[in-house]
């Protein structure tokens, strides 16, 4: 067999070359981001073979071709017209002559394609044993519909109340749609969707991996998180089903998150999200007053729905997150489990620092990924520097998501700061302009910072030789991660 090998090493080495080429010239023409590009086109010639076959199961987006062809065949799925649509450019007095956010608000609204819309309320769920009732409590009341995509979805106790809740759901003649990520079903055995099926309950499987032709697209995942029943009352956040969400489980790995339960017109926006991802699965439209019945007015804030994600609604987060810190006049206040920012975005919370606007960043203290949290606090200088303030939330773990601007408006959701989410995942925030809420959200992070170490400068520079070698190294691979 060597003996082959070595009479045909110049074949294989040809194929080599033509591999590496074609792998290197898709990259460099495609590649937005200059930093993947050269990560990539590293990696492939230093990795005969290994390098273009790893560019090709994870470098190239095929998602935007895939759901422009099935979406060329059919009508966008959308919520009825709503007449309670707001433009701040027009309506300059709703934000009290904050008309920096009402340039917010037109950049948004290019960007989604969807209008802001006033007449909703949102209320904050502050942990899962709030959260999980209000959620099985609205599924147990459901007439109509439940449709429901999780990106973790675990088979345990807290599970367990939702499959019970779909089941009696199911068996009442509710229509329920479940959608769970092909990854995030993996996290507990056996996979909540094989569950669901037992119990009949319909759900489908987003974006199957383990066959060989599906490979390609391993890591592009359905992070959101969205229910919404009889199309009226919808909850949506950063958190995923499981029991560690719950205080009252005293689960071995206690997690803190957030999420919220959401009224009015804007919960149109969030059943038109599952629709596409539910159709772009399984193939079926879901339509009608059934799924998108008309909606009134449920209170007084303005909110729009932000969908992102490795297709047509690529970056559109990321932009609105850059407008938000353009705008900002006095205060930011983020809060993310995963911080790797990307060049742009480091440079505009520097800006904004500069400019005199107090930017707080709140981290884990104790992150669930060690590798995560070795290239952020390797990266964390490059906005320490300017004057923005990093904070350690101690344990348990938080993985909220928040970002509050000004006091007035606030952008809740799966999404994190890091590539992931930003250029990988599909994601869904909302973004809310409204004093109360925004006020509310601002002083819960402001308690956090209070139970907070601040990390300084001086920190960072006494962490070990060692550490700080091993954070740099990590942060070298914050493209990827």
């Amino acid at each position: 067999m060597w003996k082959i090998v070595l009479d045909f090493w110049w074949l294989t080495a040809l194929l080599a070359v033509v591999g590496a080429l074609w792998a290197s010239g898709h990259a460099v023409l495609y590649k937005r981001d200059v930093r993947a590009a050269v990560g990539w086109v590293g990696f492939i010639w230093i990795a005969p073979f290994m390098g273009p076959l790893a560019y090709l199961l994870f470098g190239i987006n095929r998602i935007q071709r895939r759901a422009g062809r099935k979406r060329r065949n059919r009508p966008r799925l959308s919520a009825p017209e709503s007449e309670l649509r707001v433009d701040l450019l027009k309506d300059t007095h709703v934000l009290g002559g904050l008309g920096t956010l009402a340039s917010l608000e037109n950049l948004v609204g290019q960007l989604v394609e969807r209008p802001l819309l006033r007449g909703n309320h949102l209320e904050p769920l502050y942990d899962g044993d709030a959260a999980y009732a209000a959620m099985c409590g609205a599924i147990r009341e459901a007439k109509h519909s439940v449709s429901m995509v999780s990106y973790i979805f675990d088979n345990d106790r807290a599970g367990a109340m939702f499959v019970e809740a779909l089941k009696d759901a199911v068996n009442r003649g509710v229509a329920v749609r479940v959608l769970v990520d092909a990854v995030g079903r993996r996290y507990s055995w056996k996979p909540i969707d094989t569950v669901l099926g037992e119990a009949g309950v319909p759900a489908g499987r987003f974006m199957q991996t383990f066959l060989p032709w599906k490979m390609t697209f391993s890591n592009l995942r359905n992070h959101r998180k969205i229910l919404v029943v009889d199309g009226h009352l919808g909850f949506t956040g950063g958190m995923n089903i499981r029991e560690g969400h719950m205080p009252s489980m005293n689960s071995d790995h206690p997690i803190q998150d957030m999420h919220f339960s959401l009224r009015g017109p804007i919960v149109g926006q969030l059943q038109e999200v599952f629709a596409e991802d539910w159709a772009f699965t399984t193939g079926e439209i879901l339509e009608g007053d059934k799924w998108f019945p008309a909606l009134s007015p449920e209170g007084e804030m303005l909110a729009r729905g932000i969908a992102d994600g490795p297709d047509e609604d690529f970056d559109k987060l990321r932009w609105a997150l850059l407008g938000a810190l353009a705008c900002a006049r006095s205060s930011v206040r983020i809060m993310t489990p995963y911080f790797l920012p990307d060049p742009p975005l480091i440079s505009s919370l520097n800006v904004a620092a500069m400019r005199g606007v107090q930017v707080e960043i709140l981290l884990p203290e104790k992150n669930n990924l060690a590798f995560v949290q070795w290239a952020s606090t390797g990266m964390l200088w490059q906005v320490l520097q300017q004057g923005c303030r990093v904070y350690a939330v101690p344990p348990p773990f938080d993985h909220s998501k928040l970002m509050v601007v000004d006091g007035v408006w606030a952008l809740i959701g799966s999404a994190n700061w890091d590539p992931r989410s930003l250029r990988l995942n599909f994601e869904f925030n909302v973004e809310v302009y409204d004093r109360a809420l925004a006020g509310e959200l601002h002083d819960y992070m402001g308690q956090k910072i209070a139970q907070s170490r601040e990390i300084s400068l001086d920190d960072l520079a006494q962490r070990p030789m060692r550490i700080q070698l091993r954070d740099g190294i990590a942060r070298l691979f914050s493209p990827y991660m």
